[in-house]
């Protein structure tokens, strides 16, 4: 597979394009954008809110997007809701970031703060089959717990 491209589109003139950092960032953050007069949103326990990024993206045809919570946020308790959440290559609409604050307390969430990151993944396409019977193994159907690791 060859490298992929991403394309960003700015709907807000605010609005960051992702960069990576460092040569050995496996993600580029992704930056809040309040697209009217405020700036800051207060993110209260256990409410998942949908943030802007103020962009639009384009993803390479064999790879997907897959928006991660940034460790800095997550050691405060603010995650991203669905990690990894995922973008399709197909899809052109807003980039948003479903964030959800998991602390007790009320996290301020300010215009151009680093939200979330954005990895770029190869994705594999499986062939479904139904079938009416699916091979045997030791383990069969034994669920969570049953390998013995806690």
């Amino acid at each position: 597979m060859s490298q992929p491209i991403v394309k960003f589109k700015k709907n807000h003139p605010d609005a960051v394009i992702p960069q990576y950092k460092t040569n050995g960032s496996a993600g580029m953050d992704l930056h809040f954008i309040i697209p009217d007069n405020y700036s800051e949103r207060i993110l209260r326990p256990r409410q998942p809110v949908l943030l802007s990024t103020g962009l639009n993206v384009e993803i390479s045809e064999g790879y997907e997007g897959q928006v991660r919570s940034r460790s800095g946020l997550a050691l405060k308790g603010v995650v991203v809701a669905n990690s990894p959440g995922t973008i399709d290559s197909d899809y052109r609409g807003p980039l948003g970031v479903i964030l959800v604050n998991i602390s007790p307390e009320s996290i301020t969430i300010s215009h151009l703060d680093r939200i979330a990151q954005l990895v770029i993944a190869p994705v594999s396409k499986a062939i479904i089959e139904e079938v009416t019977k699916l091979s045997e193994t030791e383990r069969g159907e034994k669920g969570f717990g049953s390998t013995g690791v806690k």
